[in-house]
C-alpha cells in the first residue's frame, strides 16, 4: 500500500468488484447488534435504512439498488425533484447510513452470522472451562 494519495485513489477506483463490494456497508442499529453479532454488514438491496447525515438526515427507507463501483446506494423515498418535472434518485454514501432492518430472504447471509456467533460462544464456553481447572 503507497502512502501517495494518486495511488490509493488509482487502486480504490480500480479495486476489484468482489473487493468493492465489501467496501459499500454500513453499521448495524444496536438491536441488530446483538441479533447478528457484528457491528456492520455488508448493504444489499431489500435492507431498510436510516440516512444518519446529509440534507435527508432522519429520513427512512428500503435500498433499492447498491452502485459497487460508485460505493454508493439509493434508497426508495429519497428523490430530487428537477425543476422539468422529472424526479431522479438520490445517491448515498453507504457510511451515512445506520441499518435499521435486513433483508432475510438470503438465509445463507443469517446463517453466516449466526454461525459465527454459535462459534464465538463456544469459545466463551471453552475459555470458562480453561479458567476453572487453572
Amino acid at each position: 500500500m503507497s502512502k501517495k494519495p494518486n495511488k490509493s485513489r488509482k487502486e480504490m477506483y480500480n479495486m476489484p468488484m468482489h473487493k468493492a463490494a465489501k467496501q459499500v456497508a454500513g453499521h448495524l442499529d444496536e438491536k441488530l447488534q446483538k441479533e447478528l453479532g457484528k457491528r456492520s454488514i455488508t448493504l444489499r438491496k431489500g435492507d431498510t435504512v436510516k440516512v444518519l447525515r446529509g440534507s435527508f438526515n432522519g429520513k427512512e427507507g428500503k435500498i433499492t439498488a447498491v452502485e459497487r463501483k460508485a460505493r454508493k446506494i439509493l434508497i426508495e423515498k429519497l428523490i430530487i425533484k428537477k425543476s422539468n418535472g422529472k424526479e431522479i434518485p438520490v445517491k448515498v454514501d453507504a457510511s451515512n447510513v445506520l441499518v435499521i432492518d435486513i433483508d432475510r430472504t438470503d438465509r445463507k447471509r443469517i446463517a453466516k452470522k449466526n454461525k459465527a456467533k454459535e462459534s464465538e460462544k463456544q469459545w466463551v464456553a471453552k475459555e470458562k472451562i480453561k479458567n476453572q481447572k487453572q
